[in-house]
């Protein structure tokens, strides 16, 4: 009982770590996902938690039935041989430069909020990379095992904070000139993006679980956590609607009112989900690689972090405005197949 009860909070922090990335944790995708929508916004962060608890359980369970070595395997038990191959290919290339945008972002990190130079900052961040995945998925659970519940007791204080400030049910009176229609979709785009992304963790994940209510509990746990820290950052942003649009961290606007410390863990929480997403992508990344050369993972991942670091020039800004949009037309595909695919998973 014990074991299993450790393997599912090792799932949960894993997925709740995958999701709530760079993007999330600075408040950018909950505003445009869900805040600008006002009222609307609560509504669609339920769906968007349904969504992450029955499609993660989906995934890990898929990757188990068919021991999946990577996510090409999950990709040919959805779209079939030859596309999926062909699905793999592309996310393989897109994964690499959200790869390098984590990297860049990483960098950004150092420089504009620590004073450290940029190359320093994406040398730091690779170095700590590389020897964490030495370890393999070990590295990636136990790094989230402190990043999840330290952003956890954030999301909790920030919470509090927003409820003891007049005007704190402002989220559910928030109006929004966007159309409903827009607001309903907004769950699905954001989930698919999300997953299609974390399936490059998700997948070698649940391939090495074989009991299936350890995946279905672990993925409930991690399902509602989203679905809790969405919904704590999307009811302090609404607080501060329309003016905390104009921040590039609106999060980071929020946390600056807490004070100079909360400040400060803030942005170093911020580059710990960087890190978390960046050390998961190259995991994935590498185990994609290895079916394809025969080369070793340790130089596989030197040879990732390389192309990152070379992408990782061009800058955060634009790999983002640029990378972001294009990976977001192929998940939607990618959400109905797996919305579609039944799962006949047989107890061991």
């Amino acid at each position: 009982m014990q074991k299993r009860t450790s393997k599912v909070l090792q799932i949960a922090s894993t997925y709740m770590g995958t999701i709530v990335g760079a993007g999330f944790a600075t408040g950018q995708e909950i505003l445009q996902f869900f805040t600008r929508f006002g009222y609307w916004g609560t509504i669609t962060i339920a769906f968007a938690t349904v969504l992450f608890i029955w499609l993660g359980t989906k995934m890990m369970i898929i990757a188990s039935e068919i021991r999946a070595n990577s996510y090409e395997d999950l990709n040919k038990a959805l779209f079939g041989d030859k596309y999926g191959r062909l699905i793999s290919l592309f996310m393989l290339v897109i994964l690499l430069g959200v790869t390098a945008v984590m990297l860049a972002g990483a960098g950004t990190i150092f420089y504009e909020h620590w004073n450290i130079a940029y190359q320093v900052g994406l040398l730091i961040t690779m170095a700590g990379s590389f020897l964490l995945l030495r370890k393999g998925m070990k590295s990636i659970l136990a790094v989230n095992a402190i990043v999840v519940p330290t952003m956890l007791l954030f999301t909790v204080f920030v919470m509090i904070h927003t409820f003891h400030t007049p005007g704190s049910a402002k989220f559910l009176t928030l109006s929004t000139d966007y159309s409903p229609w827009a607001a309903l979709a907004s769950p699905f785009l954001y989930t698919a993006f999300n997953l299609s992304l974390a399936q490059a963790v998700l997948v070698p994940l649940g391939a090495e679980i074989r009991d299936r209510k350890t995946i279905v509990m672990g993925s409930w746990l991690g399902g509602i956590g989203i679905g809790f820290m969405l919904l704590a950052g999307h009811i302090a942003l609404s607080l501060h609607m329309p003016g905390i649009q104009q921040f590039a961290i609106p999060m980071g606007g929020i946390a600056r009112q807490l004070g100079q410390y909360v400040q400060f863990i803030y942005m170093f929480l911020i580059f710990a989900e960087i890190f978390t997403t960046l050390i998961a992508n190259i995991y994935g990344l590498t185990l994609q690689l290895k079916e394809r050369t025969s080369w070793s993972r340790e130089w596989l991942t030197i040879a990732v972090l390389l192309l990152c670091y070379l992408a990782s020039q061009i800058g955060f800004g634009p790999l983002l405005s640029t990378l972001y949009p294009l990976f977001g037309l192929i998940s939607l595909g990618w959400l109905i197949l797996m919305i579609r695919r039944r799962v006949t998973f047989r107890n061991s």
